[in-house]
């Protein structure tokens, strides 16, 4: 079949959506289908190493919504590129994510002529001009054929607005085989405990809790983090380590395809973020064998469980953060456990497995292929 995917997040912009759009792609590519991506050009010196399958409609700018960096596309013309492009590619199906956001996903859902899939990624709350628009947002939620949500959470805003929507959940993917052939990284094998983060450098991604928290943890515990990563804000989080600090904090950027390696490197996974959506290196951690540490939130608790894959602790606590590693590097056959766990349940999210769910569901919306 001919997948049309619509989102305003894409790689070489981080994100967690970006990240959930390419592995599907690559993986439905993989089954015989045809796959374009559609999406907005980054504004600035961005590098594109795009091929045929990526369609860039218009510039695209960053900004901040519900304390996350999510990108808008701009420009007069965005409404009639959206047009042709649909027109000409001649889709089977349109997969938009994040199908109530300006400007590309509306304007998709808009002139989508056949069959439209959304995918709901949670974030915020269900503020003023959610219920303001509502009745018109409601009209756009009614031309979807199909909506998926990655967690029960992700729909929550929309619930709160008195939107109405049937949606299947299909959890995010993550490349399984790829995170279980990693190799530690000899530079960190120095007998420190190597504490990895992929909490992203904004106010929703915690990575100022999780700074905070490995400074009490450096008292008891000969340690570094390990921070990935990249955006706009990251200068802010590096002057909050003190100077004295500085050498055991590592700001590795954007790791690109070397990332299953680095959590390889980790003794424990920590994932901070209060979203809705599992937070960022929750579901690579696990399918790294790395025990996991994360924020106790509905995200979280719909792929961990507490104490059987990993540790889940109060979000704004920090000395309960610092006693939830502390508990899993002082007992390291506790540890393994938990990781061993962990990479276990990560199978129900292999790529394979989740895009058969989400080309099961264009079938079941009268799609063929």
């Amino acid at each position: 079949m001919r997948i049309g995917i619509v989102t305003e997040d894409y790689p070489p912009s981080p994100g967690a959506v970006g990240e959930q759009v390419r592995g599907f792609a690559r993986e439905a590519r993989r089954l015989g289908h045809s796959v374009k991506v559609l999406t907005g050009r980054p504004v600035g010196p961005a590098r594109l190493d795009d091929g045929p399958e990526v369609i860039r409609l218009g510039p695209s700018r960053p900004i901040f919504s519900g304390g996350s960096l999510r990108r808008i596309s701009t420009g007069f013309a965005a409404s009639e590129g959206v047009r042709e492009a649909l027109a000409r590619e001649r889709f089977d199906v349109v997969h938009v994510h994040c199908p109530l956001s300006p400007v590309l996903p509306l304007l998709a859902v808009h002139h989508a002529s056949g069959p439209v899939v959304g995918t709901f990624h949670g974030g915020g709350r269900a503020g003023l001009a959610l219920r303001l628009a509502r009745r018109v947002l409601q009209r756009y939620l009614d031309r979807l054929d199909a909506a998926v949500a990655l967690s029960r959470g992700c729909l929550e805003p929309i619930c709160a607005a008195g939107l109405q929507v049937d949606f299947a959940i299909i959890p995010p993917g993550v490349d399984v085989e790829r995170f279980g052939r990693a190799r530690r990284l000899r530079r960190f094998d120095d007998g420190a405990v190597n504490l990895l983060t992929a909490a992203p450098p904004e106010p929703a991604g915690g990575l100022d809790r999780m700074l905070s928290v490995f400074l009490l943890l450096r008292a008891q515990l000969e340690c570094r983090l390990l921070v990935l990563g990249d955006g706009p804000l990251l200068d802010r989080y590096r002057a909050l380590v003190p100077e004295d600090a500085r050498e055991d904090v590592v700001f590795a950027g954007e790791v690109g395809e070397a990332g299953p390696d680095w959590y390889a490197s980790a003794d424990v996974v920590c994932v901070p973020g209060r979203g809705r959506l599992a937070g960022a290196g929750l579901l690579e951690g696990m399918a790294a064998g790395r025990p996991v540490v994360a924020a106790d939130v509905e995200g979280h608790r719909e792929l961990l469980r507490h104490g059987r894959e990993g540790e889940l602790v109060d979000p704004g606590d920090d000395r309960a953060w610092v006693r939830a590693v502390l508990r899993v590097t002082r007992d390291p056959a506790r540890g393994a456990a938990l990781g061993e766990r962990g990479r276990q349940a990560a199978q129900r999210c292999a790529w394979p497995s989740v895009a058969r769910e989400v080309l099961a569901l264009y079938r079941a919306v009268g799609v063929r292929g």
